[in-house]
């Protein structure tokens, strides 16, 4: 009982966290879009309380993406494709990172919590670009023309994904890893003092 308070609760951090960093780094655009900070909590959230965790900080993710404007643009263009690429997105990353991480955790928890924060932005970025392709090509055809790139497919990751996946991915593993070797410590005192 004692663990399933302690799970609830730390969920509920990670899902706090996970609201204030997206409605706060909303605000501060690279480009186009704004940089994704939520990652690594999701991360951190999937590693701590698993695969069901994982892909509810996802969603909270894109819930939070649409509710902050973020996702304006595209919105006005087609709100149905708008809202199954962020949901979807942000459900999948955290699920990816999840699963990966317990696929790894028991072999080395250190790989696992670096693969997780790889395969996080990855799945992010990929279902996203995905989800432009799918959505909003005749539109983001017309972007690349109206800025001189002959192809929307490099228009696309030049403009969209480029610089920010880079820093998302950097953050995600920096902030990832050494959270979790934290977390661990704190985990391994607290059984010593039992």
């Amino acid at each position: 009982m004692k663990t399933n308070t302690k799970k609830i609760v730390g969920i509920g951090l990670f899902t706090a966290i996970v609201v204030v960093l997206q409605l706060v780094a909303s605000a501060i655009k690279l480009g186009v879009f704004s940089i994704t900070l939520v990652l690594a909590p999701m991360i951190v959230g999937a590693a701590l309380y698993g695969i069901g965790a994982g892909a509810w900080l996802g969603l909270v993710f894109g819930v939070t993406v649409l509710i902050s404007g973020d996702a304006g643009t595209f919105l006005a263009i087609n709100p149905i494709g708008t809202v199954v690429t962020v949901l979807t997105k942000g459900t999948l990353a955290g699920l990816a990172a999840a699963s990966v991480y317990k696929l790894i955790e028991k072999k080395n928890s250190l790989v696992a919590v670096i693969t997780a924060g790889v395969a996080c932005p990855v799945v992010n970025t990929g279902i996203f670009l995905i989800g432009c392709c799918l959505f909003f090509m005749p539109t983001i055809r017309e972007w690349a023309t109206a800025a001189g790139v002959p192809n929307a497919g490099t228009f696309m990751v030049t403009s969209f994904v480029g610089l920010n996946f880079v820093i998302e991915l950097a953050v995600n593993l920096v902030l990832s890893t050494t959270i979790v070797k934290i977390i661990n410590i704190g985990i391994k005192s607290d059984k010593v003092h039992i």
